[in-house]
C-alpha cells in the first residue's frame, strides 16, 4: 500500500536514488532540502534538477519544498500541508574530515536540525521515522565485521560519526519515553554508484570528500590524481579498507524498512546495517574504476587523514533475515555505474 513519505535531503545523492525506488513503489513523496549538498534549481520555483530527472526515470510526479530543518517554523508549514505517514530523514552534513575542520557546523546542523524535525513530527502526531545513520557510530571496531551489537559512540573517531550516534541516543530516548514512536536506524556503510540510466548520481559541492566520486572526477580530467591518505595501515595492501554499497541497493533498504515500521508488531527503535559485507581498499576501488574507464587513474600516496580508521566492514545478516534485504551489485557494477553517470555528465549537474 502506497504511503505519503517526507524525505528530508531528498534531492541529495542518497535522497534522490531512493525517492526513484519509492516513486517506483506508488509511494507518495514530498522532499525537502536546503540543496547545501545538492544542485539547486536552475529557476527560483523548479525543482532540483537531480529530482526533475528522478520524475524522467520513474515517469511519475513529487512535492518539493527548499527550507532548512534549522527553520522550525517551515517545517510546521509543510507538515500542516500534509497528511504524512512516514518521514525519511537523510539531511545532514556528512563529510567525515570537514566534520573534523567544522565541527561547530556539523553539530549545529546535524543534531539542532534533527530535533527541529523530532519536535514538529510530536506535535503533528506522525511517529513513524526511518534514520539515516552511519557505520562511523562503531568508532574504531573492535570486532570484524561489525553487528549491530557492537558498542555504538566508543571511539568514535570525527565529529560526523558523533552527530550520528547523538541522534541515534536522542531517537532512542524519545522511544522508550514514548511507545507510539516507530524508529528504523539505517546504519550506512559506503554509498558509491548510480542510477542504471546514468541521468543521476553523486555531484559533490566542490572538492569531492568521498573516495570514487574523487577518482570519476579524475578518470573524466577534472582533476589531476587521487590522493590516497595513507599506505601504512595494517590492511593488505596498507590502504585503508570500507565496505563499499551501490546506492541503488542502499535505497531499496529504505523501501524495504517502510514496510517494516508498518508491521503490527514494530516498536521502538531498531538499527540495521546496510553494507555488503565484503572489504575493499582505496586501491583495489582504483584499479576497479580503471578497468570500468578503460584508462589508468594516476594517484599519491600522502599522509593519513584525521579522523579515518584502517578497516570497516559489515555483518549484514540482521538485515537480510529481519527486513528481507540483500546487497546484491558488485565492484564491476559499482563502477561501471559511476562511470556512466560522470561520462554522461562530466559537469555533474551543472
Amino acid at each position: 500500500m502506497g504511503r505519503v513519505v517526507l524525505v528530508t535531503g531528498g534531492a541529495g545523492y542518497v535522497g534522490s536514488h531512493t525517492v526513484v525506488e519509492l516513486l517506483k513503489a506508488d509511494h507518495t513523496v514530498i522532499v525537502v532540502d536546503n540543496c547545501v549538498n545538492a544542485a539547486k534549481a536552475t529557476e527560483g520555483d523548479g525543482l532540483p534538477p537531480a529530482l526533475e530527472r528522478v520524475q524522467k526515470i520513474t515517469g511519475k510526479t513529487l512535492t518539493f519544498h527548499e527550507l532548512s530543518l534549522l527553520n522550525r517554523q517551515a517545517l510546521v508549514n509543510v507538515f500542516s500541508k500534509y497528511k504524512v505517514d512516514v518521514v525519511i530523514h537523510l539531511a545532514a552534513l556528512k563529510a567525515v574530515g570537514e566534520s573534523v575542520e567544522k565541527p561547530l557546523a556539523y553539530y549545529a546542523n546535524n543534531i539542532t536540525g534533527t530535533l527541529n524535525l523530532l519536535e514538529v513530527m510530536s506535535e503533528v502526531g506522525v511517529k513513524s521515522l526511518i534514520f539515516s545513520s552511519s557505520a562511523t557510530v562503531y568508532g574504531v571496531p573492535q570486532y570484524l565485521p561489525a553487528d549491530e551489537k557492537h558498542p555504538t559512540g566508543v571511539g568514535v573517531t570525527n565529529p560526523y560519526g558523533q552527530t550520528k550516534y547523538v541522534c541515534e541516543q536522542i531517537m532512542k530516548d524519545l522511544a522508550i519515553a514514548d511507545k507510539d514512536w516507530r524508529i528504523v536506524l539505517l546504519r550506512y556503510f559506503n554509498p558509491v554508484g548510480s542510477h542504471e540510466s546514468g541521468l543521476i548520481g553523486e555531484d559533490p559541492n566542490g572538492i569531492p570528500n568521498n573516495l570514487v566520486p574523487y577518482i570519476s572526477q579524475v578518470a573524466i580530467g577534472r582533476r589531476p590524481h587521487v590522493n590516497v591518505f595513507g599506505n601504512d595501515y595494517s590492511t593488505p595492501d596498507g590502504t585503508g579498507v570500507r565496505d563499499y554499497i551501490h546506492v541503488v541497493d542502499l535505497a531499496l533498504g529504505h523501501e524495504v524498512a517502510i514496510a517494516k515500521i508498518f508491521q503490527p508488531d514494530f516498536t521502538g527503535a531498531k538499527a540495521y546495517n546496510l553494507g555488503t559485507g565484503m572489504g575493499i581498499s582505496v586501491l583495489e576501488m582504483i584499479n576497479a574504476f580503471s578497468k570500468a574507464c578503460g584508462k589508468e587513474i594516476p594517484y599519491k600516496i600522502v599522509g593519513r587523514r584525521e579522523g579515518d580508521v584502517a578497516t570497516v566492514v559489515a555483518s549484514c545478516a540482521l538485515a537480510e533475515k529481519e527486513l528481507n534485504w540483500k546487497a546484491t551489485r558488485g565492484l564491476d557494477q559499482m563502477c561501471e555505474d559511476t562511470w556512466r553517470w560522470q561520462r554522461l555528465n562530466p559537469n555533474g549537474f551543472s
